[in-house]
């Protein structure tokens, strides 16, 4: 059974840096976002991990984790926002107070999936892969990042529908910055590995490729304890996206997912847009979703709106989800079914 955390209007909203915090020459973002949501009506606790990053995490691994666990068990707080994502959450995990988390939202993409994915299998408490906290920092936000609001505020048994963005951001462009953090230039095209419409439906899962690989093996990566135990039975639904991996670092990682029953009862795969990708002796990325749909055949739908390359929809891990990929646009449906 899933649990759903609900937004209320004029929540508390939690910062604490379970994976990377902010160096001091980038206080001043910190400061610009929490004020944006202490204008949209929040009120702003900001954990002291934020502040500090030193040897590639904010700090050391009891001290985040403490933190995280006082946010969780703090009913002040509704909503949880980590600065952004980082290389190292994976050392928190043993120091997390599972047994004792509430239903509560956690919203975050990047190293923080791995956080959001090991909460949702072990718990079957809902959490939402979406925008960070700094790129909530513009004067708005663009139609496809604005809706985190709108899903973190649906209440158990609601629908929400997100559809594909108009355009993307190609490159990063801090040099110019832009009201709404984002310069989306290219025109989105979700394309399919059949090149005819697909659709699917099952309970969504959702993360960085990257980081959350690590899971397999461990307590936190049971997917079949989740799908047996949390949502009898039902058909996943992955969305999937890579941050920094070559194709054959790619291919190797989806083959491990494989073997180790990741896609076992799969209703459908989805890849975010990447800047990675690197192509490894003529071994493109979509000859690896080729590679891979010759072996799961089911759909696989490819460059949508999820991870570094933005805008992201907001994906809730454990909610019911049908989603149809169409002449380049998706649209995306969301069930809070228990």
């Amino acid at each position: 059974m899933i649990r759903y955390p609900y937004l209320e209007e004029g929540a508390t909203i939690g910062v604490t840096a379970p994976s990377s915090g902010v160096g001091v020459e980038l206080h001043d973002l910190i400061d610009l976002s929490c004020s944006r949501m202490k204008a949209k009506g929040y009120d702003v606790i900001v954990g002291e991990t934020v502040w500090t990053q030193r040897k590639a995490k904010s700090a050391p691994a009891r001290l985040r984790a403490g933190e995280f666990n006082e946010m969780m068990s703090n009913d002040r707080i509704g909503l949880i926002i980590p600065p952004w994502g980082g290389e190292l959450l994976i050392e928190v995990l043993e120091f997390l107070e599972f047994e004792r988390f509430k239903p509560k939202w956690i919203l975050g993409y990047s190293d923080i999936s791995v956080l959001l994915l090991a909460i949702t299998l072990r718990t079957g408490i809902a959490t939402a892969h979406g925008t960070n906290l700094i790129d909530l920092r513009g004067e708005f936000s663009d139609n496809t990042t604005a809706k985190w609001q709108s899903v973190l505020s649906m209440k158990a048994g609601e629908s929400v529908i997100q559809h594909s963005s108009d355009k993307y951001q190609k490159e990063w462009q801090h040099s110019n910055p832009s009201p709404c953090v984002f310069h989306l230039t290219e025109r989105t095209d979700w394309k399919v590995i059949s090149n005819a419409a697909v659709t699917m439906q099952g309970r969504l899962l959702c993360g960085c490729i990257d980081v959350i690989r690590h899971l397999i093996g461990t307590p936190y990566g049971d997917v079949r304890h989740f799908q047996e135990q949390l949502i009898s039975n039902e058909p996943i639904v992955w969305v999937l996206e890579n941050c920094e991996l070559s194709t054959a670092d790619l291919r190797r990682s989806l083959v491990q997912m494989r073997l180790a029953g990741w896609f076992d009862n799969c209703a459908g795969i989805l890849f975010g847009r990447s800047g990675a990708n690197r192509p490894v002796d003529d071994y493109t990325v979509e000859d690896v979703y080729e590679d891979l749909y010759e072996e799961v055949r089911i759909p696989i739908v490819y460059d949508i709106d999820c991870g570094h390359v933005p805008p992201q929809i907001t994906f809730v891990n454990g909610a019911y989800v049908e989603i149809e990929a169409r002449e380049g646009k998706g649209i995306v449906k969301q069930t809070f079914n228990p």
